[in-house]
């Protein structure tokens, strides 16, 4: 890095980064480049993007430019943008998009822990009549974005960070990130849909704003992060019941079935839920 980039603080990166040609995953452009643009349905095109945070984001900044020339209303779902720029442009986007490097072992780990989030957002917030569970995964996809961004574009900082903690030097994630960066990758993600000028209603629900599609997208982050460090880990039965508060009319076998987790650790963790069982840790 840089030796100026040491001294910089929050909007200095947000300056940085928002100028920098978003990169995709590989593996989304094999897939772009084999669809058959007159055949494939919005749906399909959806669902690819939501594998990709990456992605996600050029879609959604190419359907805002758009919509913002046709004065038409804030796209907040993927559904919505893919719709917005059409089969050709999600085409061209991935043809003029530069590639991540997988080999970031720090990049592939965030992204794919962005894409489980948004898949149990998306599961979750199904089971709130009120809420849009598309936009909950949207928002949950890409409240990696800070982290994600400095991954692609300066991986030096999140690693030492990660080193911090594996080292530990620190005990929590956060406390890494106030320590190398000064500020914390939420903040980042913030700075930069600001700077990006993405919906309202992202950015609130990437806040956390006390909402119940704000706390369902925040807890399927927090339990993305939980199953990415321990498929197996003993705070799932706290996430399941932090995220019950907000989906009250959801049985816990409901919620807790899009969850990755193998067949007897469900039964487990249902069995604390049920009030059946005392521990998971040895599990």
């Amino acid at each position: 890095m840089h030796e100026h980039r040491q001294h910089w603080g929050l909007p200095q990166w947000v300056a940085f980064l928002r100028t920098k040609d978003i990169p995709i995953m590989p593996r989304s452009k094999l897939l772009i480049e084999a669809l058959d643009v007159d055949v494939v349905s919005p749906l399909e095109m959806a669902g690819m993007v939501m594998c990709d945070p990456f992605l996600a984001l050029r879609i959604l900044r190419h359907a805002e430019r758009r919509r913002s020339s046709t004065l038409g209303h804030d796209t907040t779902t993927i559904l919505g943008a893919v719709q917005q720029v059409g089969a050709r442009g999600l085409a061209a986007a991935a043809a003029e998009s530069r590639l991540c490097d997988e080999e970031n072992a720090g990049l592939a780990a965030c992204e794919a822990r962005a894409v489980l989030s948004a898949r149990i957002a998306m599961n979750w917030a199904a089971h709130r009549v009120d809420v849009s569970p598309q936009e909950v995964a949207f928002a949950a996809l890409l409240s990696e974005i800070g982290e994600l961004m400095l991954w692609a574009f300066a991986p030096e900082l999140p690693q030492a960070a990660l080193g911090m903690l594996r080292r530990g030097e620190v005990a929590r994630n956060l406390e890494a990130q106030q320590l190398t960066l000064g500020f914390a990758y939420k903040q980042l993600s913030l700075g930069l849909i600001e700077a990006w000028e993405l919906p309202l209603l992202i950015a609130q629900l990437v806040k956390g704003a006390d909402t119940p599609r704000a706390n369902i997208a925040r807890i399927a982050s927090d339990t993305a992060r939980h199953l990415q460090a321990n498929p197996r880990n003993p705070a799932l039965p706290s996430d399941v019941v932090a995220v019950h508060a907000f989906v009250p009319g959801a049985s816990w076998p409901a919620l807790l079935s899009g969850l990755p987790i193998d067949e007897d650790y469900q039964e487990a963790v249902l069995a604390v839920l049920l009030g059946n069982g005392e521990d998971v840790s040895e599990y």
